[in-house]
């Protein structure tokens, strides 16, 4: 923590206690306070110390008043170690303080949030944690917003899970619009938590136009991890029409995508574009993907089509006995028994079964 930013923690809270103080202080002990507060502003650092920690010694085993002063001291104290550099020894002193100052809840919840803050500097991390949950706790249904993610971010720092999802939630449902640090923050927590639903939410509520393709893959994936591949294949669509999704990779992980994620007439209509532009090679592994795209999509007329052309290319008689089954099941009897046909003729040892079931079936001796 910088000096500049400590000074806007720190100092805020004397004069406002002086102001209000109770029991009321002396007037020679407000002067003093007075003169030491302004040998802090001239950087005299190393003579506050020790002049405040005489007094504070001196005080803090006296009357209301005087334990109240000793208080106010120590905070002195620990304004000039914060600004020396020494964020534990100036924490201690706010501790000391903070219990000098029981009857003061006010003040002394102000520098319970500022102890957390400079244990944190510190590197007193766990400490830091409890002591701004206590002070989050302190306040209730008042408790600040930043603070609370705040705190969010120390324990997933910690990597402190579980108890940063729970403030996660906390923080979340007083926050209308996250912003895109907290929103990666939640992310980050919900994954470690195994809260997939959860963080595929986060990713949905950031994703526009702007998104690179880092977000879309990784929502994607989120959206397949989350047993929800219909989502996971829109994602992909929507970042391939995007631009942000061109490589050639990404082209064939649309197709499964959309294979997997129940809209197999979008992957076959991808893939018949792609080859009547040329950017895919028209060879049998891409023909039966195209094929079983319209198989599984219940295309009776694109799928036998397919199915035709992919044997013609293949030559294979298991392709074209394939063809002629579907062309069989689907009441195309002329095209099921030219395929099956050819199948035999292929060879294939069970195109036979299947003309004379064809030649079997009431519709073939109408």
């Amino acid at each position: 923590m910088t000096m500049r930013v400590w000074g806007c923690i720190c100092l805020i809270g004397l004069w406002a206690s002086l102001a209000h103080a109770s029991p009321a202080l002396p007037g020679d002990i407000i002067d003093d306070l007075n003169r030491l507060q302004t040998q802090l502003r001239d950087a005299q650092y190393a003579s506050v110390v020790t002049q405040a920690t005489q007094q504070a010694t001196r005080l803090q085993t006296g009357n209301a008043a005087d334990r109240w002063a000793s208080a106010l001291y120590q905070q002195l104290a620990a304004n000039a170690l914060a600004r020396q550099g020494q964020p534990g020894d100036a924490a201690n002193r706010l501790a000391q303080a903070r219990e000098l100052a029981a009857g003061e809840q006010a003040q002394a919840a102000r520098w319970l949030r500022e102890e957390a803050s400079l244990r944190r500097t510190a590197g007193q991390t766990t400490q830091a944690s409890t002591l701004l949950a206590e002070w989050l706790e302190s306040q209730g249904t008042a408790a600040p917003a930043a603070d609370i993610w705040k705190l969010t971010r120390w324990l997933a720092d910690a990597q402190r899970w579980q108890e940063a999802a729970d403030w996660l939630e906390r923080s979340l449902s007083q926050t209308a619009e996250p912003d895109a640090t907290q929103r990666r923050l939640a992310l980050v927590i919900y994954q470690r938590t195994q809260q997939t639903d959860q963080a595929l939410d986060v990713l949905l509520g950031g994703l526009d136009e702007g998104s690179d393709a880092t977000h879309w893959r990784q929502a994607a994936g989120l959206a397949q991890r989350a047993g929800q591949p219909g989502i996971a294949a829109a994602l992909w669509d929507t970042a391939w029409r995007l631009g942000r999704l061109d490589e050639d990779e990404d082209r064939w992980q649309l197709i499964n995508l959309h294979m997997a994620g129940g809209t197999p007439a979008r992957a076959a209509e991808f893939l018949e574009r792609w080859l009547e532009a040329g950017d895919i090679v028209r060879d049998e592994t891409t023909l039966r993907l195209l094929a079983n795209a319209w198989h599984q999509a219940r295309d009776k007329s694109r799928a036998l089509d397919a199915w035709q052309a992919l044997a013609t290319l293949s030559k294979e008689g298991s392709d074209w006995r394939q063809y002629g089954q579907l062309a069989f099941v689907w009441g195309q009897d002329e095209r099921a028994e030219k395929a099956l046909s050819r199948a035999q003729s292929l060879g294939d040892a069970q195109a036979a079964e299947w003309l004379a079931t064809l030649e079997q079936s009431p519709r073939h001796s109408l």
